[in-house]
């Protein structure tokens, strides 16, 4: 867990006026801040500093960004967000692939970059601190009714709150996923994701929805497409770690056209 006195921001990035700017907007949000020039003096200091966030380049010399982020995640839970000035959808899903949390094009506005930063702090840090009960009382007042429509069922390991659903246990308290009794390790945005559509039950969430989720809470946020596609990504790579398919699927089931939904609980 990261205290509030080490907010320390990661910045990769070759071209010097684009690294000056990143500082000046991440030491305006608070951050103490380590610049670096390419991938590998990138991943040192990642390795070096553990930063809440960093932001990273994809056009490097040396390694590329790409590379870079399949490293840091390697050994790191750090926040990860691409800046590029590749537009094309597939270098933003081959972004995600890698293990970055957002994707940003350039020229990008620091506004929105800062808000960006800001929303995905305060995600797990409301999971975090949120009650099962009050967790339950938000799906409770949001699901349709039916015998399968609730949420996960509720269990209790040691001394934090559980979610359950056939099998697959999650507890947001302690930010932990496990199944069969063995612990499944999932980046910051697989794990809100699994926690959303657990407390969701059988109500859809759209991917519109899961994407606005991961942005912020408190105020409404413009989805572009591919912030959506970007949810497919993510879904994709919490399911390869699950070993769930969405031809046959245990735990999270696709809605064609509109989103997501847990599968039906089993009988008996």
């Amino acid at each position: 867990m990261y205290s509030t006195e080490s907010r320390i921001a990661v910045v990769i990035e070759d071209d010097a006026d684009i690294r000056q700017l990143l500082a000046t907007v991440l030491e305006q949000a608070g951050f103490e801040t380590v610049l670096t020039g390419n991938g590998a003096d990138g991943v040192n200091a990642v390795r070096e500093h553990n930063p809440i966030v960093t932001t990273l380049d994809v056009s490097m010399p040396g390694i590329d960004g790409f590379e870079t982020a399949k490293q840091i995640r390697a050994f790191s839970s750090t926040y990860l967000i691409m800046l590029t000035a590749r537009a094309e959808e597939i270098d933003t899903l081959q972004g995600l692939e890698a293990g970055a949390d957002d994707y940003v094009t350039k020229p990008f506005r620091p506004r929105e970059l800062r808000a960006r930063i800001e929303a995905m702090l305060r995600r797990p840090r409301a999971g975090a601190e949120s009650t099962g009960a009050e967790a339950a009382g938000a799906a409770d007042a949001a699901r349709p009714s039916g015998p399968d429509a609730g949420p996960a069922t509720a269990t209790t390991e040691g001394s934090g709150d559980w979610r359950e659903h056939r099998g697959l246990r999650l507890s947001s308290a302690e930010r932990r996923v496990r199944l069969d009794d063995a612990d499944i390790e999932l980046t910051r945005t697989e794990f809100n994701l699994l926690e959303a559509l657990l407390s969701s039950g059988r109500r859809v969430r759209s991917k519109t929805e899961l994407a606005g989720l991961l942005r912020t809470e408190d105020s409404a946020f413009y989805v572009s497409e591919a912030d959506k596609r970007a949810i497919e990504v993510h879904l994709a790579n919490l399911r390869r770690k699950l070993g769930d398919f969405p031809s046959t699927p245990r735990w999270i089931e696709t809605v064609r056209g509109v989103g997501y939904r847990l599968t039906a609980r089993e009988e008996g």
